[in-house]
C-alpha cells in the first residue's frame, strides 16, 4: 500500500531548489478536498514528507512510519489509509523517500482500500504525467486511435498540443514501449485486445479502474466504493482512465460504449473535467467521477 512511511534525516542538505509545486489532500477518492496548495519555491532536496510537514498539521502511527492523520483528518476504520500519489501516478515507495520535482502535482487521498488495494494511475492531476514526467523524468507520448475516431482523437492530441506536449499519432494496438504515456482512443469494442483494457476488465483489484463494460462493450457498470454496481449506463456513455501494469508507466483509455460515447470522454480530457477524480465516467453530457457516490 502506498501509505508514507517516515524517515528520519531523509530529504536533509543543499539543493537547487524547485518551483510551482501542489499539495493535494483530499478524502474519499477525492469527493471532498480537505487541503489545495501550492508552492511557487520549494527548499533543495525537498521530499514529500517534508512538504506535508510544512504544509499541514500531521501526526504519525507506529513510530513514525505511517501517517494517522492530515488537519485533523484520519482512517475511521480499519480498512481506510492514507495513499499519495505524484503526477497522477501511485508512488512506490515512502514519501520520505519520494523527491520533489518542478512541476510536481502531489495528491493524498484517505480512502477504503478493500476493493483496490493498489491504484496504480488516477486522472485527477492532468495534464500530468505528460508535462513534467514520473520521478522528474519525462516520457513520449503517443496516441493510438481506433477506426472511426478520428475527430476525438483530433481532440485530444489537441489538448496535449495546447499544454505544450507533443504527441505522435498511431494506430490503435500499434504498440509504443514500456518508457512511452500512451493514450489509447477508441470504442470498448475495439480496445478489448489491448493489455489495458484487459487489466480494466479485471477490475478495481487488478486496475483500480470502479468500472466495467458489459454485453461487448454495449453498457458501462459504474461501481461505488466498496466494488458494488451504482449504475449502467448504454449508448453515449464514455470512460477516461488509467492505469498501469506493475512498475510500468501508466496508459490512459478515452473509451465508450459507441462512437458518441468516445467523443464524450474526448471532450472531458481537459483539467477541468479531470481535476481530482480517480476516472471520470461520462453519460452524454453530464459527467460522473468514479467510484461513484451511492447516493448520487
Amino acid at each position: 500500500m502506498a501509505v508514507a512511511f517516515a524517515c528520519g534525516g531523509c530529504g536533509l542538505g543543499p539543493g537547487p531548489g524547485t518551483h510551482n509545486v501542489t499539495l493535494t489532500v483530499t478524502r474519499g477518492f477525492g469527493s471532498r478536498t480537505i487541503a489545495s496548495i501550492t508552492r511557487r519555491n520549494v527548499p533543495g532536496s525537498e521530499t514529500v514528507m517534508r512538504m506535508l510537514e510544512r504544509s499541514l498539521r500531521i501526526s504519525t502511527r507506529y513510530g513514525g512510519g505511517f501517517v494517522e492523520s492530515l488537519d485533523g483528518f484520519g482512517p475511521s476504520a480499519s480498512s481506510i489509509d492514507w495513499f499519495y500519489y505524484v503526477n497522477g501516478v501511485q508512488a512506490p515507495i515512502g514519501a520520505a523517500s519520494t523527491s520533489v520535482h518542478p512541476g510536481d502535482r502531489i495528491w493524498w487521498d484517505l480512502h477504503d482500500w478493500r476493493v483496490a488495494e493498489s491504484i496504480p494511475a488516477v486522472v485527477g492531476s492532468f495534464p500530468e504525467p505528460f508535462v513534467d514526467g514520473i520521478g522528474g523524468k519525462r516520457y513520449p507520448v503517443t496516441v493510438q486511435c481506433g477506426p472511426g475516431v478520428g475527430a476525438a482523437c483530433k481532440r485530444v492530441t489537441s489538448v496535449l498540443d495546447a499544454a505544450h506536449v507533443p504527441a505522435a499519432p498511431q494506430v490503435l494496438g500499434a504498440g509504443s514501449g514500456s518508457d512511452t504515456l500512451t493514450v489509447v482512443v477508441g470504442t470498448w469494442a475495439q480496445l478489448r485486445p489491448e493489455v489495458v483494457a484487459q487489466l480494466i476488465a479485471q477490475g478495481p483489484s487488478a486496475s483500480g479502474v470502479y468500472a466495467r463494460f458489459r454485453a461487448g462493450g454495449a453498457s458501462l457498470q459504474l461501481l461505488g466504493p466498496a466494488g458494488e454496481v451504482v449504475r449502467t449506463l448504454g449508448a453515449d456513455a464514455g470512460l477516461v482512465a488509467a492505469t498501469a501494469e506493475q512498475s510500468s508507466v501508466p496508459t490512459w483509455v478515452v473509451t465508450g460504449t459507441d462512437n458518441a460515447g468516445v467523443a464524450a470522454a474526448a471532450r472531458a480530457f481537459n483539467a477541468s473535467a479531470l481535476r481530482d477524480h480517480f476516472a471520470l465516467a461520462v453519460d452524454g453530457s453530464a459527467q460522473l467521477p468514479i467510484p461513484l457516490d451511492p447516493l448520487r
